[in-house]
C-alpha cells in the first residue's frame, strides 16, 4: 500500500549535519562558502538546519570539499 502524507508528523524529517562537519575540520561558514562558490546565507540555511531547497550541486560541492558522503551531512529521522 502506497503511504501518503497529511502532517508533517506523520513522515519524519531531515536533520543537517554540516555544523558539525566544519567544526570537526575548523572551517567557518566564510571559508565554506568561498570553497564552494556559494553565498553565505546558503550556508547559514544549512548550519541552521533550514535550507529553502536541497540543490544537488550544493550537496556535491559540499561532500567534495568537506571530503564526506550526503550520509554525513544530512539523515532522515522516521517518525
Amino acid at each position: 500500500m502506497l503511504r501518503s502524507v497529511h502532517t508533517t508528523r506523520e513522515y519524519g524529517r531531515l536533520h543537517f549535519h554540516l555544523s558539525e562537519k566544519m567544526a570537526e575540520q575548523g572551517l567557518n561558514r566564510n571559508q565554506v562558502a568561498q570553497a564552494i562558490g556559494s553565498r553565505f546565507e546558503v550556508i547559514d540555511k544549512w548550519c541552521s538546519g533550514s535550507p529553502e531547497r536541497i540543490d544537488a550541486d550544493v550537496l556535491a560541492r559540499l561532500c567534495y570539499v568537506l571530503g564526506c558522503g550526503v550520509g554525513d551531512l544530512i539523515t532522515y529521522e522516521e517518525n
